[in-house]
């Protein structure tokens, strides 16, 4: 079996280079939206475009996602 060719639309580098061999999908798919893209962009910070850009997009999901569950939170504590 030959070494898989990276392609940016079904097997885009940034997604695939971990040393583990583990694909950047097969992680994220297990959570939600905003954990899944705060793992995205942790995973390629550095790989592809400015490092710091896609911290701080991780960050952003990560806030939109804290404040997601104090809101589910606050409604459980009503009812």
């Amino acid at each position: 079996m030959g070494e898989e060719k990276f392609d940016p639309v079904y097997r885009p580098e940034h997604y695939n280079s971990h040393p583990s061999g583990i694909e950047q999908i097969q992680v994220t798919e297990h959570f939600n939206f905003c954990l899944g893209n705060v793992v995205k962009y942790v995973w390629r910070a550095g790989l592809k475009g400015n490092p710091m850009e896609d911290l701080e997009k991780a960050r952003w999901y990560l806030d939109r996602e804290i404040q997601r569950r104090k809101l589910e939170r606050e409604q459980y504590q009503k009812n």
